[in-house]
């Protein structure tokens, strides 16, 4: 039986150029995909389900200490490609038509908290990096037959007006002015970019589909190649920052109260690439709410000796009594998703992050 090959490109990468590195089969790449947080646990999903995966990385270090992370065995699935600059026309051309592929998967859009310019932090990569890379499979993989997109739920809700309930069935917009204000790049980078995916399908109308999924905050367990908590992804800063007691006399407001963990995120990747009925939908993957005191108090339970650095029990949650409600029933229904749960994904995490040091106990 012929082993599917998937081209998974990473979040944050920045491409300039094409360079292939070679593995022990000299079959597979392994890109800066594979290094980040939603995308290195894609990873390991795929290598489970015993795919060939090819990866974008941002350098050829990190391409080598990300299958340093894996058994020889699973390494002879594994390749990657360093591609540098995701802006640049054709940026994905030589890394799409170096083998013949059967699924995309596109995580890549930057995310974190130092903006210094959005359009080219943001709205640009989100934007250009979509749509290049959906020109490049059209133009040189004839062989691609389904594209997911990691998108987020930042194109779903609407934090002006929020809806009474959140699904599929719901886009957020936004303006030109609020995609240039530093708070708001990243939620109009997210809206521009999948918008951009449905129109070039709809437009172009190419030999393959697309599918999209769109998780809240994700939560959940370090990626496996982390040595250290400054390469924490920003999402997970706020369950370490309340185990080092950074919060414990100012917990931060929580944001957008829901959460999906990553390891729902990335099972439903797999998912959406094996599902057929997933065709041309996207889907709405929430595990539940969280607040920040909520969190707290899931770690105060499961770490007792950890209560003299979090924020005191009786603080209040910032949880609005009216909080919006949202509705997951249709990756539930087509992916056969099952969440985990708010303590579950805490857990593990807090585990995770404490295996890496540096936090004390």
């Amino acid at each position: 039986m012929d082993i599917p090959r998937v081209l998974l490109t990473g979040e944050s990468c920045h491409v300039v150029g094409f360079k292939y590195v070679p593995t022990l089969t000299d079959e597979l790449f392994f890109p800066p995909g594979g290094s980040g947080f939603i995308a290195s646990h894609i990873l390991d999903t795929l290598l489970a389900r015993q795919y060939q995966v090819t990866v974008t990385v941002r350098s050829e270090v990190k391409g080598l200490n990300i299958r340093a992370a894996y058994p020889e065995n699973v390494r002879e699935r594994l390749s990657f490609v360093a591609v540098e600059d995701i802006v640049r026309d054709g940026a994905f051309d030589d890394a799409v038509r170096c083998h013949p592929f059967k699924y995309v998967i596109h995580t890549a859009c930057p995310y974190h908290l130092n903006v210094t310019d959005p359009l080219n932090d943001f709205i640009n990569p989100a934007i250009q990096g979509t749509t290049g890379l959906l020109k490049s499979v059209r133009d040189f993989a004839p062989l691609v037959e389904r594209v997911v997109l990691l998108s987020s739920s930042a194109t779903i809700f609407d934090p002006f007006n929020h809806a009474k309930v959140y699904d599929e069935t719901v886009y957020g917009e936004t303006t030109w002015e609020q995609a240039m204000s530093d708070r708001l790049a990243y939620r109009a980078a997210k809206i521009y970019a999948e918008k951009a995916a449905f129109d070039f399908m709809s437009t172009e109308k190419p030999l393959f589909d697309l599918v999209v999924l769109n998780p809240p905050l994700v939560f959940g367990p370090v990626p496996r190649h982390l040595t250290t908590l400054g390469s924490l992804n920003t999402s997970n800063h706020r369950i370490r920052d309340l185990i080092m007691g950074e919060y414990r006399d100012n917990l931060p407001p929580a944001g957008p109260f829901v959460f999906c963990d990553v390891r729902d995120v990335a099972e439903a990747h797999a998912r959406a690439l094996e599902v057929p009925e997933a065709s041309g939908q996207r889907f709405f993957l929430v595990g539940g709410y969280f607040s920040n005191k909520r969190i707290a108090d899931v770690i105060r339970a499961s770490h007792p000796d950890m209560d003299g650095r979090l924020p005191p029990g009786s603080t209040p949650d910032d949880m609005p009594a009216d909080v919006y409600g949202w509705d997951n029933s249709k990756s539930r229904k087509v992916l056969g998703m099952e969440y985990r749960d708010l303590k579950t994904c805490i857990d593990d995490s807090v585990d995770s992050i404490m295996k890496i040091g540096g936090v004390g106990r």
